[in-house]
C-alpha cells in the first residue's frame, strides 16, 4: 500500500505556477468572500418581483463578478496591513504575505487589480451606485477598519461592522439602482450579527490576539464581559431578524426560519454565558456562519414561496 504524501511535501512538489496560483488565491480568503458574495447574492434575488428575466440574471451575474472581485481586493489588501500581525498570530501565520512568501509590491499590485478590475465590471455591466457602494464597502474594511480602527479600540468589530454588512445593500442597488427600506435592514441584521459571531471567535482566540497586540474585547475587557456582550446582541439580533417580516417584506416562511434560528442564536449565547469552555465557544462561532446563511435562505424561500401560498385554490 502507498503512503500518504505530507501536506507539505505536496505543496512543495507542486509546479511553481500551481504554487503561486495558491497563494494569491488565499490573499482573498474565499471562505469570506464566499458568504460577502452570497448575501449580495440573496440582496440580487429578493430586489427582483419573481423569477428574473433574462437580463435580470446578465446583470445579477456581473455584479456577483464586480462584488466578488472587490471583496477578494480588501482582503488581500487586508493582508499587507496586517503582515506582522498575522506572523504572531496561530489563525493566520500561514497566510503568504506572513511566512514572507509574497512581497508586498506583488500583493499590492494583486489587489489593484482586482479592484480595478472589479469596479470596472460593476461601471459598464451594472450601475454607478453600486460600484460607489462597494468601493466605499472597500475603503471601509481595508481602510476604516483594518488600518484605523482594528489596532484602537475593541469596539472595532461593532464601528468596522457597518462595511461588513453591505452586501446585501451592493445587491439590491445592482437590480433596482437605488437604496431601498428592505436593504437597509438585511445591512441591520448583519450588522448586528457581526459582533457576537467575530467576539466567539476571539473569545478562544484571545491569546493569539493578545500576542499580536490587538485590543480585541476579551483581551481589554475579560472573557466574562465579552460573553455577556454576546448574549445581550444575540437578543437584538433576534428583534432585528422579525423586521422582514414586520414590514411586509417577508411572509411567515421567512418567520419560522427567524424564530427557530434566533431561538438557538441565544440559547447559544446563554450556554456561553452561564457555562464558558473553549469547545463551546468554537460551536458558536460556527454556528453563527450556519445562523446567518440560513436565514438569508430563509428569506429567499419565503420570496419564492409566497406568491405560490397566497395563490388561490
Amino acid at each position: 500500500m502507498a503512503h500518504a504524501v505530507p501536506e507539505t511535501d505536496a505543496v512543495a512538489a507542486a509546479p511553481g505556477w500551481l504554487l503561486r496560483w495558491r497563494q494569491f488565491s488565499a490573499l482573498t480568503k474565499p471562505r469570506v468572500v464566499q458568504l460577502i458574495v452570497f448575501c449580495a447574492a440573496i440582496g440580487m434575488l429578493l430586489a427582483v418581483p419573481g423569477w428574473p428575466s433574462a437580463a435580470a440574471w446578465r446583470v445579477a451575474l456581473a455584479a456577483t463578478v464586480g462584488i466578488w472581485l472587490v471583496a477578494a481586493s480588501a482582503a488581500a489588501f487586508n493582508c499587507i496591513v496586517e503582515q506582522q500581525i498575522d506572523s504572531r498570530m496561530k489563525r493566520t501565520a500561514w497566510r503568504p504575505t506572513a511566512r514572507g512568501e509574497l512581497s508586498t509590491a506583488h500583493t499590492l499590485a494583486f489587489a489593484t487589480l482586482l479592484c480595478g478590475a472589479g469596479s470596472a465590471v460593476l461601471w459598464y455591466w451594472v450601475n454607478p451606485l453600486t460600484m460607489g457602494l462597494t468601493f466605499g464597502t472597500f475603503v471601509g474594511y481595508a481602510i476604516v477598519y483594518t488600518v484605523l480602527l482594528k489596532p484602537a479600540t475593541p469596539q472595532n468589530i461593532v464601528i468596522g461592522g457597518a462595511s461588513g454588512a453591505m452586501p446585501p445593500v451592493l445587491g439590491w442597488a445592482a437590480m433596482r439602482g437605488e437604496v431601498g427600506a428592505e436593504a437597509l435592514m438585511l445591512c441591520l441584521i448583519i450588522f448586528l450579527w457581526t459582533p457576537p459571531h467575530f467576539w466567539a471567535l476571539a473569545l478562544y482566540r484571545a491569546d493569539d490576539y493578545a500576542r499580536a497586540g490587538l485590543p480585541m474585547l476579551p483581551v481589554t475587557h475579560g472573557n466574562q464581559f465579552t460573553r455577556l456582550q454576546i448574549l445581550l446582541y444575540t437578543f437584538v439580533l433576534f428583534a432585528a431578524t422579525l423586521l422582514p417580516f414586520v414590514y411586509g417584506m417577508s411572509g411567515w416562511v421567512y418567520l419560522a426560519f427567524a424564530l427557530v434560528l434566533g431561538v438557538a442564536f441565544c440559547a447559544y449565547g446563554f450556554r456561553l454565558w452561564r457555562d464558558y469552555s473553549e469547545a463551546l465557544a468554537r460551536r458558536t462561532f460556527r454556528f453563527s456562519i450556519w445562523h446567518l446563511m440560513l436565514l438569508f435562505a430563509g428569506l429567499l424561500l419565503d420570496h419564492y414561496l409566497a406568491p405560490w401560498l397566497r395563490a388561490p385554490a
